[in-house]
């Protein structure tokens, strides 16, 4: 039996404002520059979902989960859509993000379970990139943006979750880079350590960037 070609999986993750969004526009760029096809993508994907989970969460960590896993489950059909359609998918956030907020706030046995429901409910990233940033700098950045800072990006809150994520990160899956470094610099240590790209595909037309 011949299983279809799927494109690799990319998932960049981090606390807020440690600029996620931009070194996966930097990264999509520079991927198609070397004649990959590059579909991006971001969690959660319905932003009612994202809104509710984002609410719940503060009060009820296993609630909020739910809503992202449901926001998830709901885009899979898609994921796999470009996964078998381009090279690179690469993706702002996925199940970890739901592991290190909202994991991190549980006790030990519902964390076990979420962890497994996540697992069960979710592809497996072929590549995570963490950015990592110390609180003080990442609150700095969060406090330049022109709005109210949520819940989930109190200090203590930030705090626990970067634990979380640091980690999570001791799998061989993962690179961790420091968020401070120049924009030029993450962006050549991420593409000197995706070894698991494919060769570009050849003899077909370019397709529509998302």
């Amino acid at each position: 039996m011949t299983h279809a070609k799927r494109g690799t999986f990319l998932v960049i993750e981090g606390i807020d404002g440690v600029g996620k969004s931009t070194l996966l526009r930097r990264l999509a760029r520079s991927l198609r520059h070397r004649g990959l096809s590059v579909a991006v993508r971001r969690e959660p994907s319905d932003s009612r979902l994202g809104a509710l989970a984002q609410s719940a969460a503060a009060e009820d960590p296993w609630t909020g989960a739910v809503y992202f896993t449901v926001d998830r489950h709901l885009a899979a059909p898609a994921l796999e859509r470009d996964l078998r359609s381009h090279d690179v998918v690469i993706q702002d956030r996925s199940f970890y993000s739901t592991l290190a907020y909202q994991g991190s706030a549980l006790p030990a046995r519902d964390r076990r379970r979420l962890t497994q429901l996540q697992r069960a409910a979710a592809r497996e990233p072929d590549r995570v990139i963490l950015l990592d940033l110390p609180i003080s700098e990442a609150l700095r950045r969060l406090g330049g943006r022109d709005r109210r800072r949520g819940p989930l990006e109190r200090e203590r809150t930030l705090r626990r979750v970067a634990a979380a994520y640091r980690g999570l990160a001791r799998s061989r899956r993962w690179q961790r880079l420091d968020a401070r470094a120049p924009p030029d610099e993450l962006l050549r240590r991420v593409l000197d350590g995706l070894d698991l790209l494919p060769a570009p595909r050849r003899g077909r037309s370019r397709r529509r960037r998302r």
